[in-house]
């Protein structure tokens, strides 16, 4: 369990949030789930919704706009102490852009990316909003990767972005470690030589996994084939009733052997 009280180092995940077309069906899965619960923030924000774990931040609810054609999807921020600068940095690495620098009220400073191999990203510059204020706990962001076709691309895209160092992980799946230049792991990279298109994929981590897909499937999301066991915990793939795509992972210390 981590309790976050300022602003995370550069190249963190930091936050996520949720584009979906209905908000309240949103708050009604997610709650179910997750145990979220919700405070919107204003018609200033465009009814964007905190989701709120013990009363704490940990992602966001917002709603697609009328005519954009960008699927229902969870977006991960990673902390910058520059978001300009990142943006020029990622642009110039081979990215792209999709969502311009701007201030959001006394909130932050953000931008939305594409790194080189397609994948969207947010870029966060902390104000008066961290980001998440709880992680690495039962109903809170626990891990992310990025899933990708072009794995060799992606990780110098990444090295140059945030200076990461990348670490092959022994075994027969292509699988790489992300590090902070202080070491600190951030999330992976999974090379799919199947992968027709490139995403960053969130882990939030459940306490009771076979109730947690049972109350997703009631409420209209669906499980991806059976859940599986690895190194890390149970893990079980989620679309939510939208088709945004997440994963649930009790770890291992909550996990019994005879599972």
């Amino acid at each position: 369990m981590s309790h976050v009280t300022t602003a995370q180092p550069e190249g963190t995940p930091t936050w996520l949030d949720l584009r979906v077309p209905d908000l309240e069906a949103a708050e009604r899965f997610y709650g179910g789930v997750l145990g979220w619960e919700f405070r919107e923030q204003g018609s200033e924000s465009g009814a964007y919704r905190v989701c709120l774990l013990r009363g704490e931040p940990v992602a966001g609810i917002m709603r697609v706009s009328d005519g954009d054609a960008a699927a229902p999807r969870w977006t991960v921020y990673f902390a910058t102490d520059d978001c300009d600068n990142a943006v020029k940095r990622a642009v110039d690495a081979g990215g792209g852009m999709l969502h311009q620098p701007v201030d959001v009220m006394d909130l932050g400073r953000m931008a939305v990316v594409t790194d080189a191999v397609g994948a969207p990203l947010g870029l966060w510059q902390a104000r008066t909003h961290i980001g998440a204020r709880l992680v690495n706990e039962p109903g809170a962001l626990v891990w992310n990767e990025l899933v990708t076709g072009d794995a060799d691309e992606a990780r110098e895209f990444y090295r140059n972005l945030f200076d990461y160092t990348t670490e092959p992980v022994a075994g027969d799946e292509d699988y790489t470690l992300l590090r902070r230049p202080d070491g600190h792991e951030i999330g992976g990279i999974h090379g799919d030589p199947d992968g027709a298109t490139s995403s960053w994929l969130s882990y939030l981590q459940i306490e009771d996994l076979d109730w947690a897909l049972r109350t997703a499937r009631a409420s209209g999301g669906t499980v991806e084939g059976d859940p599986w066991i690895s190194p890390y915990g149970r893990m079980a793939h989620v679309r939510d009733p939208f088709g945004a795509e997440f994963r649930l992972v009790r770890p291992p210390e909550l996990t019994p052997d005879s599972v």
